[in-house]
């Protein structure tokens, strides 16, 4: 079998070099916003935790060497003027790195603290390995010298500050290599399983496979969609600890977790390609449903936290996911969603609706997704628009799997309590202008120039055309050179890099993209889809964007980002050769 194409390069300072499956990664980012001199070993069990420190070094002088890092799915090296080392995954748990010309240190990210944290280094005689134990993943990394010599082992089974690892140099032909493995208690000595080439073409085929499935739509005219797909397949990790199915975490920088609503974008994106992994980011959440229906806020490995929710956007994400999907889901799947999604709207009905009143409110921000919007600098506890229109398209799809389950009483249950609440919605919240919020506890209303109050769109078909005119309006208004401003840029709390009180983000642009062609703004939503894929082809996949520059914010390898993109790239694609097939084109 020919080996693929590498795929595409880019840089580990955005994007963790890792691969389908596995739970740490190889970066300079150590913690939030902390980028080290040195790439490091980083796990994402228990939190982001950086383990190993990799440097490699002059054979001359021993010190470390100046080198460029190159990085590709397959194949991650530090070049310098006298040698390479090369690093790349053999499976999910096993990297293997050789080097010439070059030696390498391996040693503990960090001294230890006390007895009880940082990471325990002794050798294995057993396995005739090098175990470094880390008390904060709960796992260890035993390092096995293939070939080559070992120069200097620091720190054995010593505790307290001192240095911990060991250094390994070339034998006389020049070379050096060695496995690192992440292991529970023990497993047998190390065996290889190929030589050093195979392993890179092994991993080339798997990401190629992978981006042919997830993208085969891709051209010149959608340059970042084979890096959009490496950075969802390099975040996907395998099922472990609280992660009850295979996870495409947001980041394996520090953004690690799954949220509950951020999954959702990331399941369209996979749907037609890789169906059951699809299947798996949506349902993720709900696993951790709780007693009142509610979903965590997020998961991660060893933590599940409920301080707070997300949206429910989970009735619009999933009627979208049952058409994308290639095999549509059976009555068993439907069932199961059915009774997932009806709880989690019976949250809202219930616990997240004051007494007497028709609407459900958020108690925080974060709940709305919307963490620091200026729509809650009013009140925290708040009914708003947004939340009242996710719910009306979350009962609406209800009510459209009832009637596949052939539950005719249900499916009008649910139909009636789409139009009370659309009509609650625009009764309380609609001034004839614009939509307002308006405090649980005082009463009060007010409007603000966050995108966030404009998010009722995302009703499309469903809402009064004069209505859409006027979202679309001032929709627009918030469209700078690159996308959405979350903020409008000539308000008094616009903020270039205010987390959502200005820049661009992945999930209101798919979600008000989608809402405006739904109602017919086809033109806007053109532009805006236009406008995020330059965006993204430019400046990445980070978190968030600068709405005035483009210049990429905080976490720069989010998998929602990359998600929307193939989204919004693969349906650009599509509506061009339904285009072209009208006019008669080829």
């Amino acid at each position: 079998m020919t080996a693929a194409l590498p795929g595409p390069a880019f840089s580990v300072n955005d994007i963790p070099f890792s691969t389908h499956g596995s739970w740490f990664d190889i970066s300079p980012v150590v913690a939030e916003k902390t980028y080290a001199e040195d790439l490091h070993l980083v796990s994402h069990r228990n939190g982001m935790h950086a383990v190993l420190r990799l440097v490699p070094l002059d054979t001359t002088t021993g010190e470390r060497a100046e080198t460029r890092v190159e990085a590709t799915p397959s194949l991650l090296s530090w070049i310098g003027a006298t040698g390479q080392v090369d690093l790349a995954y053999e499976s999910p748990d096993t990297v293997r790195l050789r080097g010439a010309g070059l030696s390498l240190r391996v040693r503990a990210a960090a001294p230890e603290l006390t007895p009880f944290s940082g990471t325990y280094f002794f050798h294995d005689a057993a396995a005739d390995a090098y175990v470094f134990t880390s008390y904060e993943t709960g796992h260890r990394y035993r390092v096995t010298v293939l070939s080559g010599t070992v120069t200097d082992v620091c720190g054995s089974q010593a505790l307290g500050g001192a240095d911990r690892g060991l250094a390994l140099a070339a034998d006389r032909d020049g070379s050096w290599e060695i496995a690192v493995e992440e292991i529970d208690t023990a497993r047998p000595p190390y065996a290889p399983t190929a030589v050093f080439g195979k392993i890179v073409e092994a991993a080339q085929n798997a990401f190629a496979d992978f981006v042919d499935t997830v993208a085969p739509w891709r051209s010149s005219a959608t340059p970042a969609a084979e890096l959009a797909a490496h950075v969802l397949w390099s975040a996907t990790v395998r099922p472990a600890g609280l992660v009850t199915r295979p996870a495409v975490l947001m980041s394996k920088h520090w953004m690690d977790k799954v949220w509950s609503w951020d999954h959702c974008f990331n399941a369209l994106a996979l749907a037609p390609g890789c169906p059951e992994l699809a299947w798996d980011q949506y349902h993720l959440p709900f696993d951790h449903q709780d007693e009142t229906g509610a979903l965590p806020d997020s998961v991660t490995h060893s933590e599940v936290l409920r301080n707070f929710v997300k949206p429910p956007i989970h009735g619009w994400a999933f009627g979208h996911l049952r058409r994308r999907l290639t095999t549509p889901p059976g009555p068993a799947e439907l069932a199961e969603t059915y009774d997932r999604l009806e709880r989690w709207t019976d949250f809202w009905l219930t616990p997240r609706r004051a007494p007497g009143a028709d609407l459900p409110h958020y108690e925080h921000g974060n709940d709305s997704g919307w963490d620091n919007a200026t729509t809650f600098d009013p009140e925290r506890v708040v009914v708003t628009a947004d939340l009242a229109a996710f719910l009306t398209l979350q009962l609406r799809e209800l009510a459209d799997l009832a009637r596949h389950l052939n539950r005719p009483d249900d499916a009008d249950r649910w139909t009636r309590a789409a139009e009370a609440t659309q009509a609650a919605m625009l009764d309380q919240l609609w001034t004839g202008d614009r939509f307002i919020a308006r405090g649980v506890e005082s009463g009060d209303t007010w409007h603000t120039s966050s995108l966030l109050d404009l998010m009722p769109i995302v009703l499309g078909e469903h809402l009064p055309d004069e209505i859409s005119g006027v979202l679309a309006d001032r929709i627009e208004a918030h469209l700078t050179s690159y996308g959405l401003a979350t903020e409008l840029p000539t308000s008094p709390h616009y903020l270039a890099d205010g987390y959502w009180r200005g820049p661009i983000w992945a999930p209101a642009t798919v979600l008000i993209e989608d809402g405006l062609r739904r109602s017919g703004h086809v033109r806007l939503a053109d532009e805006i889809s236009a406008r995020f894929r330059t965006l993204c082809e430019t400046h990445g996949f980070a978190e968030n964007f600068d709405a005035l520059t483009g210049k990429g914010l905080r976490d720069r390898a989010y998998t929602w980002t990359a998600g929307s993109y193939l989204l919004l790239a693969e349906a650009h694609v599509g509506r061009s050769l339904d285009r072209r097939s009208s006019a008669g084109l080829s």
